[in-house]
């Protein structure tokens, strides 16, 4: 026994300097992949002849907020900032709505031609983006609503359609029929059972598709670029920011400002809600 205990002993110190080992490599990892972020942090406050002589360093000799102040109000990120909270919060919303409601009626429903249009759902999938801009565009064109925010949030919604649907069918599949067979002899109707019961018990699910669904539409690109191309106003930040970086090639610190004002606000959203995030992810996988 004396010479078991003696050969045990070293294990727990061991393990605590593999678990140390473990962690400096992580952190040393994690610092690695935030570097980037880290330095245009910095350079953000720093002077244009300090952004070129400092090098990789990330202390700026003073904090020059007015880099900020050229951006928000010269840049017009203030009116960028708002389109963007306005198209992703609609489109989050509408897609939320849209997409639930088509999961429940395909996940509890025997229509006629389900597996028709179901099969039709998974192939459009596949289908490359870049294949349907040209008709999207004549149709937006010819509904008026070219130059709109109304326009970016129509195309990013029905974009986003298929996919989140499938993923309610999914997920409504897995509830038990009792309780609309029980709420159904109570007396309530088919939209009723969706929206007080079905809705409610899908929540894992609709928040996971409202936090994958708002940063997407927040980092979004394509769509707001080829349908704001007449109104400079309507920009997105995204949109905003390229066309920020091209008007500023040489004044690198108001880009780094603006590219921290872009970044920044998703970033807090994530790191605030990072809980729900992995408590929705879970739910949704258990679910």
């Amino acid at each position: 026994m004396a010479m078991n205990l003696s050969w045990r002993a070293p294990m727990p110190s061991a393990r605590r300097l593999s678990l140390l080992l473990v962690h400096v490599v992580l952190i040393g990892l994690g610092f690695v992949y935030m570097y980037p972020f880290l330095w245009v942090l910095a350079s953000s406050f720093k002077s244009a002849g300090e952004f070129f002589e400092s090098g990789l360093s990330l202390r700026p000799a003073a904090l020059r907020w007015d880099n900020y102040v050229y951006a928000w109000q010269t840049g017009h990120f203030n009116a960028y900032f708002l389109n963007t909270v306005v198209v992703a919060i609609s489109v989050t919303a509408l897609v939320i709505l849209i997409s639930s409601m088509a999961g429940y009626v395909l996940a509890r429903t025997s229509v006629p031609g389900k597996r028709l249009v179901m099969g039709g759902m998974v192939a459009l999938m596949f289908l490359p983006g870049g294949y349907t801009i040209i008709p999207t565009f004549e149709l937006v064109q010819r509904l008026g609503l070219l130059n709109t925010l109304w326009s970016i949030i129509i195309v990013q919604t029905a974009g986003a359609l298929i996919f989140n649907a499938l993923l309610f069918v999914g997920y409504f599949s897995t509830i038990s029929k009792e309780l609309e067979e029980a709420a159904r002899v109570d007396g309530a109707s088919f939209p009723r059972i969706y929206a007080q019961i079905m809705l409610p018990m899908a929540r894992p699910m609709v928040a996971t598709v409202a936090l994958f669904q708002f940063m997407a539409n927040w980092n979004s690109f394509w769509i707001p670029l080829v349908f704001t191309l007449g109104n400079s106003s309507l920009r997105t930040l995204a949109v905003g920011m390229y066309a920020f970086v091209g008007e500023n090639s040489t004044g690198w610190t108001y880009v780094c400002a603006g590219a921290v004002m872009s970044i920044l606000p998703i970033m807090l959203v994530f790191f605030l809600l990072q809980r729900h995030f992995i408590d929705a992810v879970a739910g949704a996988i258990k679910g």
